[in-house]
């Protein structure tokens, strides 16, 4: 299938390169035609399931996941689903974004004061997920994850990482996500050091992710245009 921005192909990929990228992460669950689901708990901030095509079901997403005890979420990659009935509420809603596979690489957003490399050991993985967290590492980023079709991106200054994200393909597409800098100036640097990466190791694929907030601002300023909605839902019952 040819991706176009006019095609829910489009938006069905990012959803599926997204929860490729979940399941790696989370080291659960499995894929069931409509949606990924795990049925034990995932790692915190990571969902227990995620819809992969706007027909998905409210009683297919329960039948995947467990919700007898605390914390289990749901990524709507549709906004499609109505769950409050379930007992769960938006956490927070927003906005896929796409980037064509031969755009050009934004304008003015690299300026050279960090020095960017990749994490290829398990320590260099530590220290990146400290400073992406702000505190000391839990192994939520596992060493498996270092494998070919996942890039973790580190920006340092005098050696220190204070800025970095996550390229990984799946889906037909190129992920980015987990996009952090320690310096608000530093936040369009790190997009480009993304986009970069998307470039050079996966040039002939669309680059997808999904921001809200601030953020979302940032990645439009780097190329990408928002095209379509999600939310995450969160068990409270």
């Amino acid at each position: 299938m040819i991706i176009t921005p006019s095609t829910p192909g489009l938006l069905r990929a990012a959803a599926r390169n997204n929860a490729e990228w979940c399941a790696a992460v989370s080291r659960s669950g499995r894929f069931r035609g409509a949606l990924w689901c795990s049925p034990r708990r995932t790692p915190p901030l990571y969902p227990d399931a995620v819809t992969l095509v706007p027909q998905a079901s409210v009683a297919e997403v329960l039948a995947g996941v467990d919700t007898s005890s605390p914390g289990c979420s749901v990524k709507d990659s549709f906004a499609a689903l109505e769950l409050a009935p379930a007992g769960f509420e938006v956490l927070f809603e927003a906005q896929w974004i796409h980037r064509p596979a031969d755009a050009a690489a934004p304008a003015g957003s690299e300026d050279g004061r960090l020095e960017w490399g990749e994490a290829e050991s398990p320590a260099e993985l530590a220290a990146w997920e400290a400073a992406w967290d702000g505190e000391e590492s839990t192994g939520l980023f596992h060493p498996g994850l270092l494998r070919e079709g996942v890039v973790f991106l580190a920006g340092r200054d005098a050696g220190r990482i204070t800025a970095g994200a996550v390229v990984s393909t799946g889906g037909g597409a190129v992920g980015v996500s987990n996009v952090f800098a320690h310096d608000d100036a530093d936040a369009g640097a790190a997009w480009a050091a993304a986009l970069g990466a998307a470039a050079a190791y996966w040039p002939d694929l669309p680059v997808v992710g999904y921001e809200h907030g601030p953020a979302l601002d940032t990645a439009v300023r780097a190329g990408f245009a928002p095209i379509g909605p999600l939310r995450v839902w969160l068990h409270t019952a």
